[in-house]
This record gives C-alpha cells, structure tokens and sequence, in this order.
C-alpha cells in the first residue's frame, strides 16, 4: 500500500509542472558517456516519450563522439583532439556525417517508436538548418565549424506533425561544398535561442557544478548569470565544464529562462528535473 501511495504521491507533484510546462518546447542535448549505457539510453528515450505525450515539446540534440572513434578505429585512423576538440579533415569528416545522420539518430528515432513515441531525424543541412564557417582557432582544426546562422523551420515543422526532432549537429558551409562539424553543445545552445525554448537541457555525465570537484556532495544547486564569471575566476568553474557553462550562459542572455546541467548515467534525471520538487544538476538562470 506505502508503494502505491508514494507512486499517486509522484503523479500528484508532477501535476503543476505539467501544466506549467504543457506547449512548451524542451531542448535537450544528449550525448557522450550519457549514452553509452543501453539500459540508459532506452530510460532517457522513455522520459522523452513521455514529455512528449504529455504536451510538452522536446527537441533532441545529439552527440556520437565515442561511435565516430569507433568507426575511425575500424579504418585505422586515429582521432585527434586540439583544445578539447576533434580535429576533422576531410575522412574525419565522413566519418562525422556517417555516424550522427546515418546511424546515431535513426537508432534514436528507432528507439523513440518502440517507446510509443514519434520522432523525425533531421540534420543541420536538411532545409540549411544549421550553417557555418570555418572555427576561428589559434590551431586549425580541419572542418570544424562556428555557427553563423540558424533556420529552426524544420524543427517548427517537425513538432506541429506531432514528430519529436532529433538533430545531429552537421552543418552547411557557408562555401559551396562544405560542411562543417559542429559541437554539440553549441548547437544545442542556439537552437534553443532559435525555437524560443522554455528550458536548455544538457545531459553530460557529470551531476553538475559542484564547488570542489572531489566531493558530490558540494553541488552547486543554481547559478545566476551574474555569479558564472566569479565562479570561473576562482577555478570552481573550470575544465570541459567552462564550455558547457558558457552554452548555458548564452542561452540565458538570449532570452531562454532556465537552463541546467544534468547527469545523464542517474535514472530519470531529466524527469527528476522537470516534473519535481526535488530537482536535480545545476540550473543556471
């Protein structure tokens, strides 16, 4: 009986958050150690299901960087990172495409159908979502790209069909011919602005900010966008994790209300977030 009454206990807080967040759209960022355990990966998929069936609308950005070293290790090439970032010439750049619109996002959209779910794959190119030039770098970094415009009017399309957008972050070049290798974050980050997003979400495998980064237990609950520079002086915000602040922070200044920094590898975290008191990660507001 106690169990059956925690469970209408959790239904009955979800509530408010649903209706608050009905007809709102969610962009959620996926990727990297988040999605490589199956059982994982097939519970995040259900949660997006459900915001979906609920009204909610999510947008799914994804990533693929230990698939693409998979796929360059088969053909014998080496991947290579400068600052953090993956060095992509041209076969990288094969690879890149091959993996995110090829096979990561039609497994996704598989796995969203088997969960009662409806899900549209999408790349930067389709409708020249997502275009770019060459990132400006102190090193060169190959085809990797630096967003100079985005058209959500595919993801619009998508979601009024009733479709959940899944979108891998390969974009068009400027240059006739090209294309480009985005990071996923960043792309997460201006399409959110784009489509006008309630909440920028992404799924790192990571809990948060925490203040020292052996202890768990100091996360760092919420971040205002007058506190990220303090904090990132003080050495509190530093790493991979200033890259991540930094999309957080951008969609902020561009009118997204919250966005948050959530661990992937915890069961239900996004739910956790979304349709709880508790919360979970670190909401940078």
């Amino acid at each position: 009986m106690s169990t059956t009454i925690e469970k209408a206990h959790t239904l009955s807080e979800a509530l408010p958050y649903i209706q608050r967040y009905h007809g709102k759209t969610m962009v959620i960022k996926y990727g990297g150690g988040a999605m490589q355990s199956d059982e994982l990966c097939r519970q995040v998929i259900a949660d997006v299901v459900l915001l979906s069936l609920v009204g909610i609308r999510v947008v799914l950005v994804h990533g693929g960087g230990p698939e693409i070293n998979e796929l360059l290790a088969k053909i014998g090439k080496e991947p290579r990172f400068v600052g953090g970032l993956r060095y992509t010439d041209a076969e990288t750049m094969e690879a890149v495409q091959m993996v995110l619109c090829g096979k990561v996002s039609k497994q996704l959209a598989q796995l969203i159908g088997e969960q009662g779910g409806r899900a549209l794959s999408l790349s930067g190119m389709d409708g020249r979502m997502l275009v770019a030039k060459k990132l400006d770098s102190d090193e060169d970094l190959g085809f990797v790209g630096q967003l100079t415009d985005v058209d959500p009017t595919p993801i619009n399309i998508a979601i009024a069909g009733g479709y959940i957008p899944i979108v891998s972050t390969v974009a068009c070049g400027e240059e006739h011919g090209t294309m480009y290798n985005i990071n996923a974050d960043s792309a997460a980050a201006r399409l959110a602005v784009a489509v006008g997003a309630e909440k920028l979400i992404l799924l790192t495998d990571v809990r948060g900010i925490p203040r020292d980064p052996k202890d768990e237990s100091t996360l760092i609950p919420e971040v205002s966008l007058s506190d990220v520079d303090a904090l990132t002086r003080s050495g509190i915000i530093s790493g991979g994790m200033i890259p991540k602040v930094e999309c957080c922070a951008e969609v902020v200044r561009g009118g997204v209300p919250r966005a948050h920094i959530l661990d992937g590898r915890v069961p239900h975290s996004i739910l956790i977030e979304l349709l709880s008191d508790q919360g979970i990660g670190t909401m940078i507001y």
